[in-house]
């Protein structure tokens, strides 16, 4: 199983600060705690991921809201892994994360991300940005 990081961690607890502020300053809503029990772990065991599976259930829960707030798939459109690239010019993504996308875990998803992100060679993070902030592209036209 892949592992969550703890970047996606805290930005799942900034999300839920966002949509459930304290109402007096010291109070945490649950969705904050069960992240932050997580996250206070890893930093006690210097940790920089935890294993999806090691996730108590209501933390993965408040984890995977988050997750559902982010953009699914890098890709931009221009794949070059149909072009037998094993490395996808347009997204960063190898053939196989390319074709086994659908399949992967939300924390498999985010590792890629991770990992493409950190890289920055892909075109989305260069020549396409201005395409990749745009999301996907919108339904093609019916021309009947």
């Amino acid at each position: 199983m892949a592992g969550i990081h703890i970047t996606d961690i805290e930005a799942a607890i900034n999300f839920w600060r966002e949509r459930k502020p304290s109402t007096d300053g010291i109070t945490l809503a649950a969705e904050i705690r069960d992240l932050a029990e997580v996250y206070a772990l890893m930093i006690y065991y210097r940790e920089d991921e935890a294993d999806e599976r090691s996730f108590p259930p209501r933390a993965l829960a408040a984890w995977k809201t988050w997750y559902d707030t982010t953009p699914d798939t890098p890709c931009i459109a221009i794949c070059s892994t149909s072009q037998g690239d094993a490395m996808c010019k347009g997204c960063g993504r190898s053939f196989e994360e390319v074709q086994h996308w659908p399949e992967m875990t939300p924390a498999a998803k985010r590792q890629t991300w991770r990992r493409i992100t950190l890289s920055s060679e892909a075109w989305r993070f260069n020549r396409y940005s201005e395409r990749a902030a745009e999301g996907p592209p919108s339904a093609a036209p019916n021309f009947r």
